[in-house]
């Protein structure tokens, strides 16, 4: 194998398939990066066995020539090796050559590294997907899906299949659900593409494939193809395969733990509820659960407070934009609070409280595309 190519275009690449590759893998091959060069340009490849990436570098990419072939071929090289080295070559091309025994030479300017590779054959194959369950989102609106419900995934092992996110699509509409079992998150998005007769429900992606998939997937209008099978999911966009294993085991039905009716509703400021509960917390995170307290008002305000008995105190009167039903006092972890009101983007939120003990609902004043449910904490 032997072949010289634009080096930007081979970090970027790297960078890519590199969010798959784990040095704490079994297989000691996974380590490595897959290289295959071809007709169509080179393939990287990288995997860690729950998720694999495959990013195609083509021959030439509007009217720049990527890639000049003398000898096609494949080679496994150590990830992080190869990695820093390209990134710290001195010009703008790279050769590489695979000599005997898989010994590959990177050229580049007066700089000449020699890498022990590895028998390309070992590596392990992709998992070949029937194109059954396919529909299409465009990237910007799938990284906004992303954002608004991933952080809300337990971290704890303990309920591995909360540990991902619930997809489901029904009518056309895909609705994607995260709980830790303290809190929700839930974003509903209508899909415009042949999908009224496709539905599946019970896919759960796991968090850790979700959050590297939204640093490659570009936030442009352009449509990432996904496509589900029993136990893989596969999301395609121009030059690069995303693969991700699926969790096993029945996703809990979290639709009955939505509120339909509520005794208090705040119509609150998004930026000022946010900036009070975050100068609320500063005293409250040496507390053992990040408790701040909410309590309404006369005339039409609510208080923040927090106490922290060996710090001090601190109190926050936020004006709102609309109080009705019922007086109200309630306590609630200010990290869950505060990671809920930055999934929003929205200027307006209204608040759903049905009772100091029982959860309450967040959700946009213009829309009910995105919804945020927190357990209390109890104090009064």
């Amino acid at each position: 194998m032997k072949f010289q190519i634009n080096r930007s275009q081979l970090i970027e690449g790297v960078q890519d398939v590199m969010k798959a590759v784990s040095s704490r893998t079994t297989i000691p091959i996974l380590t490595g990066i897959k290289m295959d060069v071809h007709s169509e340009g080179m393939t990287l490849t990288g995997s860690d066995s729950d998720i694999s990436i495959e990013r195609l570098i083509p021959m030439e990419e509007n009217g720049t020539v990527n890639l000049e072939v003398q000898k096609p071929g494949s080679i496994v090289l150590q990830a992080r090796y190869f990695s820093e080295i390209v990134k710290k070559l001195p010009n703008d091309t790279v050769e590489i050559e695979v000599g005997e025994r898989f010994e590959t030479k990177l050229r580049s300017g007066a700089s000449e590294f020699s890498l022990v590779g590895l028998d390309p054959e070992e590596y392990p194959r992709l998992p070949q997907i029937e194109e059954q369950n396919v529909f299409s989102i465009q990237g910007d609106l799938l990284r906004q899906i992303i954002r608004q419900t991933v952080f809300a995934v337990s971290t704890s092992e303990t309920r591995p299949i909360l540990t991902g996110v619930n997809i489901k699509l029904e009518d056309g509409v895909l609705s994607c659900v995260a709980t830790d079992s303290h809190r929700l998150a839930l974003r509903t998005a209508r899909i415009e593409s042949n999908t009224e007769e496709l539905s599946f429900q019970n896919v759960v992606i796991p968090g850790k494939s979700l959050n590297e998939l939204s640093k490659i997937v570009e936030e442009s209008s352009e449509l990432v193809q996904i496509v589900v099978t029993d136990n893989q999911v596969l999301f395609k966009t121009k030059n690069t395969l995303f693969f991700s294993r699926l969790l096993d085991g029945n996703y809990p039905d979290t639709s009955k733990l939505l509120p339909s009716e509520s005794k208090t509703t705040l119509g609150l400021s998004t930026k000022d509820f946010l900036q009070a509960i975050d100068r609320a917390s500063l005293l409250a995170r040496e507390g053992r659960n990040n408790v701040v307290k909410l309590a309404t008002l006369d005339n039409q305000t609510v208080e923040i407070s927090s106490n922290s008995p060996e710090i001090g105190k601190v109190y926050e009167n936020v004006i709102t934009e609309s109080m009705e039903g019922e007086d109200l006092k309630i306590s609630f972890n200010a990290k869950y609070m505060i990671d809920a009101l930055k999934a929003m983007d929205c200027t307006e939120i209204k608040v759903l409280f049905t009772g100091a003990m029982r959860p309450f609902l967040i959700t946009p004043v213009e829309n009910e595309t995105v919804k945020q449910l927190i357990l209390p904490v109890r104090t009064y």
